[in-house]
């Protein structure tokens, strides 16, 4: 697979912090509005492995992402993180889970518009604790990684569509999750631009992540380890 220019390395641990997880659903339900959006889904993402979710627009891809990663409510079922259930988690724990477990890629991309580019990024530096005096170091390094090397102190407001989802990918860069959940992160991106989000996400699974994407785009499909189909009646095997 053909990688975009400026693949410079960016600092990593071997391995996200903690133990190698593991993510398991069972019997998930979701009513929205009185509508049910899918019922009776049962999964597990393995560490090291990147899983796809497909399934029609409408079906609830983006709100099963939500619920995976606690950012919403699920009407029934658990969400188990290495035997330890997360459903009923509230306040701080859910918090430091936020903090130190998931990482996010939105399709809005989760960016303050009226923030530098800097400022945007330090929000995962100070999740993580990172010394003041490497967070410029370690900014440069992750937007080379993504193509935007010069652009910390660019106002978000005044990048393109595609250009924010690179600054929401060196975001993840920087906060290293054990869990990354994508909703649709090729969908702004060139050619170029979209097979390196698929590298990356494939380099987050190496080091040991679960990865698990909601996607249309065949070359995300292509290079994941698991593709699940999402229907009314629950998640079915694909690949």
């Amino acid at each position: 697979m053909a990688r975009p220019d400026a693949p410079t390395t960016i600092r990593r641990t071997a391995a996200p912090a903690g133990p190698r997880p593991r993510l398991v659903v069972s019997d998930l339900s979701a009513l929205r509005s009185g509508r049910e959006l899918w019922k009776d889904v049962s999964a597990t993402f393995d560490a090291g492995t990147t899983t796809s979710i497909w399934g029609p627009s409408g079906v609830g891809k983006s709100t099963l992402l939500a619920c995976l990663g606690l950012l919403d409510t699920v009407t029934s079922g658990s969400i188990t993180l290495d035997g330890d259930e997360l459903t009923r988690t509230r306040g701080r724990t859910r918090r430091r889970l936020h903090r130190d477990v998931f990482g996010f890629l939105f399709q809005d991309h989760g960016l303050v518009d009226d923030w530098t580019v800097a400022k945007n990024l330090d929000v995962a530096l100070v999740a993580r604790r990172a010394p003041r005096r490497q967070r410029a170091g370690r900014r440069s390094a992750a937007l080379r990684r993504v193509g935007l090397d010069g652009a910390q102190t660019t106002k978000v407001s005044r990048l393109s569509g595609g250009e924010r989802q690179r600054v929401a990918l060196a975001r993840l860069l920087l906060h290293e999750p054990r869990v990354v959940l994508a909703d649709e992160p090729t969908a702004s991106l060139d050619d170029a631009n979209a097979e390196m989000v698929v590298d990356l996400l494939r380099t987050f699974a190496e080091d040991g992540a679960v990865v698990v994407v909601a996607t249309h785009d065949e070359r995300v499909i292509a290079a994941s380890d698991q593709v699940l189909e999402l229907a009314g009646t629950g998640l079915n095997r694909a690949r």
